[in-house]
This record gives structure tokens, C-alpha cells and sequence, in this order.
């Protein structure tokens, strides 16, 4: 049955690879979970369990997890290396059986998700909304193996039981650093890069310019936003490109969600003098001179948190989970020699008003037409 389960996932993997098109089609994947999650730490149950999200008995060493990466690759400073990272800590701390394959390009996902299955792996992590379609065949083309995705959920009534999703509430750490960017700039004039345009990066923008609007009004003063998007979420010379042309017209600091394009838009800071926001994990080491603050997601953390409830033998297949501020999963890092006490302190209590609802960010563009009216 085994050889018959791999052959046939090999014939869909040709199927798949040759009519996956870009990101467009993912990204609707991931809409309705984004909304649909905002505000609950775990939503949609399973009903019952399978071989894939029952473990109950399995010795850590003898489990096989792999993680299949986006086009960013395992080093691209972002979700990737940060969730690989996870993978490690759980090596170390309780020796799980765990290794990775990176995908070049978007034909790669589902030729890679087929390699991890023809490895035995237990549980299978897809990095990435982009990823989001090929996992879901995958995981119904393999109902013996537990799936799990980052930055993406499926819609409750049609999410594969044997698939797990993270999301993450970007729009909160993504308005903290808008609202120190308001407060730092000195031209009144900020900039935001995007990847590829998807319900998840309207999180990060949307966020970040309530963020910004909200210091405005606190400082009674215009600062603009001026947002662009790269189409990619590898091309570092496509973000210092954009990022150049912004620091040329007046951003003083430029905020970026594009994975590896970031690396680009940071390395333009540090060139003209500027400052840039890092994302997902603390960019600062890129720049330490120039890297303001970064809106961190813990993702080795939840990597960590739901592969370990695999290990256990826990029932996560066919949920979402999502982490906030409230899980204490997103932030802006501690160190903040270049903004200063005040605002971050300024920033941590903005924190704690997101905490307790009197401040709810907005995920896309709609509810930030709401936002402050």
C-alpha cells in the first residue's frame, strides 16, 4: 500500500507542478483564515483522529519531521530560518528527527512535499501562505501523514483533517512599529514594502499605517505612507531598489514584510543613512546602526509548541492557531538604543492597550477605512 501511495503522489506531483501558477491562488487560500482566526488562540476542532494526528507512545528520536521552505529559502533572515530554527530546539531539547528541503521556485512546492513523504516523515511543515494550495493536495494525496502550515489556515469546513495551520496577528506587532516609526520620523514621510500582495501582507501594511496614523494624531501632525510591493519575496535587489527610490523622495524610514526583498530595503538604509523596520525575527544584526526596531513573529516558537503537541500524540489536525500579543508570540524586541526610553516606552504601553482591546489594529484595508472614525 505504501509503494501504491507513493506512486500515485508522485503522478499528482507531476499533475501539480506543471498547473500551479504564482502566488495569486494561495493568497486566497489564506484569506478567509486570516479573518476567520483573528482573536482565538485555536479554532476549528477535529472531529475523531487519524494516524496522522495520533502519536500517542512515539519516541521522539524516532520521529521524522520535515520542513519544506518557500522560494525565500532556509537562510532568508524571515520565516524560513526562523522556523528551522524551531526544528533545531527541538533536536536539542528532546532529539526529534528533523531536516528540511528549500524550494528555488514556487514548481518546486509540491515535488518537495513529495520527498518529505517518501522520507517518512511523521509530520510535514510548509513554510509560507504561498504554500498553502500544495499542501492541501498534499495532505489529501497523503492522509497517513500529519501536515502543518505557517502563515496560512483553510477555511473550517473544507480544511483537510490531517493538516494543521499558524497564523500569527500581524497587524499587532506591525502597528507598535508603525507607531515608533510616526514618532521617529523627522521628514513626516515613511515608507512600507511589501512582498506579493496577499491577505497576510495587508496585515503588516494596514497595521503599519494605523500605527503611524495613530502617533500622528497623538503628535498632532501629517506624516504620509508611502506603500509599495515587490512581487517577490526573494529579489534583495528588487527591495533596495524600491527602498532607494523612497529614501530619495523623503522616507527617513522604510518598514518591509517581503522575506529576502527585505535584506535589500535594510541594506538601503545602512547606504543612505536611514533607517529600516525589520520583520519576523530581530533584524538588527544586519544593520545595527540603522534597523529601528523589527515587528517580530516567535515562529520557532510555535513550530516548537505544535510539533511537540504532534509528538504527543495530541489531536491538531484540522485546526488553526493563532498567536498574538495576548500568547505573548509577537512584539518588538527589547534592545531600542535608537529610538530611545520614551518611545519605547511609549510603544509598550500602545502594546498593552492592544492587549486589552482598547486598540484593535487593523488586518486589511476595509477595516483600516474604520480605524480612528
Amino acid at each position: 500500500m505504501k509503494k501504491m501511495r507513493k506512486l500515485l503522489a508522485v503522478v499528482l506531483a507531476g499533475a501539480m507542478a506543471a498547473s500551479m501558477s504564482a502566488c495569486g491562488g494561495t493568497g486566497t487560500a489564506s484569506s478567509s483564515a486570516a479573518n476567520s482566526t483573528a482573536g482565538s488562540s485555536a479554532a476549528a476542532s477535529t472531529e475523531g483522529s487519524s494516524a496522522a494526528t495520533s502519536t500517542t507512545g512515539t519516541n521522539a528520536k524516532n520521529f521524522k519531521i520535515r520542513m519544506v521552505t518557500d522560494t525565500g529559502g532556509v537562510n532568508d533572515q524571515s520565516f524560513n530560518q526562523s522556523s528551522w530554527e524551531g526544528l533545531q530546539n527541538l533536536k536539542k531539547s528532546i532529539g526529534a528527527d528533523v531536516n528540511y528541503v528549500e524550494s528555488k521556485q514556487e514548481s518546486d512546492y509540491a515535488t518537495n512535499l513529495d520527498k518529505a513523504a517518501d522520507d517518512d516523515a511523521k509530520l510535514i511543515w510548509g513554510i509560507g501562505f504561498a504554500m498553502a494550495e500544495s499542501i492541501g493536495k498534499a495532505a489529501k494525496a497523503n492522509p497517513d501523514i500529519a501536515y502543518a502550515i505557517v502563515d496560512n489556515g483553510y477555511d473550517a469546513k473544507t480544511m483537510p483533517k490531517n493538516v494543521t495551520g499558524v497564523m500569527f496577528r500581524a497587524q499587532e506587532p506591525s502597528f507598535v512599529v508603525g507607531y515608533i516609526a510616526g514618532k521617529t520620523t523627522k521628514t513626516g514621510k515613511v515608507g512600507f514594502v511589501g512582498g506579493i500582495k496577499s491577505n497576510i501582507i495587508d496585515q503588516f501594511e494596514y497595521g503599519y499605517k494605523a500605527g503611524v496614523d495613530y502617533a500622528a494624531k497623538e503628535l498632532k501632525k501629517k506624516i504620509t505612507v508611502d506603500a509599495q510591493y515587490a512581487e517577490s519575496f526573494s529579489d534583495a535587489a528588487k527591495g533596495k531598489a524600491i527602498a532607494n527610490s523612497m529614501f530619495s523622495s523623503g522616507c527617513d524610514i522604510v518598514f518591509h514584510a517581503a522575506g529576502g526583498v527585505g535584506v535589500g530595503v535594510i541594506q538601503a538604509a545602512k547606504d543612505a543613512g536611514k533607517y529600516a523596520i525589520g520583520v519576523d525575527r530581530d533584524q538588527a544584526y544586519l544593520a545595527p546602526k540603522n534597523v529601528l526596531t523589527s515587528a517580530l513573529k516567535l515562529v520557532h516558537a510555535a513550530v516548537e509548541d505544535v510539533s511537540k503537541k504532534a509528538i504527543a500524540g495530541k489531536s491538531i489536525g484540522g485546526q488553526t492557531f493563532t498567536y498574538g500579543l495576548t500568547e505573548d508570540a509577537v512584539g518588538i524586541p527589547t534592545e531600542h538604543k535608537l529610538m530611545g526610553d520614551a518611545t519605547y516606552n511609549a510603544a509598550l504601553k500602545v502594546e498593552e492597550q492592544i492587549k486589552s482591546g482598547k486598540i484593535v489594529p487593523p488586518a486589511n484595508k476595509d477595516d483600516y477605512a474604520k480605524f480612528g472614525k
